[in-house]
């Protein structure tokens, strides 16, 4: 079985105003950058194959320390990207509320079927990410690979490889911290969760 070891980036500079960042490309914090850190010094004693990326500069400034750690190069793949959030890219929910209310109301009570104005649909994005993760899987089988991704992403990946319904990603899952562990064992296809949003 392949050990994937899914993580979220590190503190952005939009995290302090909850606003939503979704694929724009915004910068660490000096916070964001000492938990990357900490995520390589992780790295250093997991014993990994390989580091995976999204393509977007949050997540790779985050898995660069990791790659480093364990002399490895930082393999990127835009499929782990986060979840396009459309006309909220960049917005507070209070901001939201006030732009497009009913649409806002609707992505609350159903985000699956509902996806923020000009977002992208959250099934297309969990099927682009889960199948990154099949073939990470199929090109390191029985190995350990870290993959540095996204809040929203991966979320959406975890409730379509364990069956749970995807509009509930938000209550069923409410966090992913900043550069914690989620483990997912991996074997052909199938997919079992062995740990959750672990402190590093």
């Amino acid at each position: 079985m392949t050990a994937l070891f899914l993580a979220r980036h590190g503190e952005t500079v939009w995290h302090a105003e909850n606003r939503y960042c979704g694929s724009t490309d915004v910068g660490l914090t000096e916070a964001g950058i000492a938990q990357a850190r900490r995520l390589g010094d992780w790295a250093a004693g997991a014993g990994l194959d390989a580091v995976y990326a999204s393509d977007l500069s949050r997540a790779r400034s985050t898995a660069q320390p990791a790659a480093d750690a364990v002399g490895r190069p930082l393999r990127v793949d835009p499929r782990l990207r986060e979840l396009d959030f459309g006309k909220a890219e960049g917005l507070t929910p209070a901001e939201m509320a006030e732009a497009f209310p009913d649409a806002l109301a609707a992505f609350s009570s159903d985000p699956a079927t509902h996806p923020l104005p000009r977002g992208e649909d959250p099934h297309a994005a969990a099927q682009r990410f889960v199948a990154a993760l099949v073939d990470i899987d199929a090109e390191f089988p029985a190995g350990r690979v870290l993959v540095v991704a996204h809040s929203t992403a991966i979320r959406l990946a975890l409730c379509t490889l364990l069956g749970l319904r995807l509009g509930r990603y938000r209550d069923l899952l409410p966090a992913v911290r900043n550069c914690a562990i989620t483990e997912i064992r991996a074997d052909r296809g199938h997919f079992a969760l062995m740990q959750y949003n672990t402190p590093t």
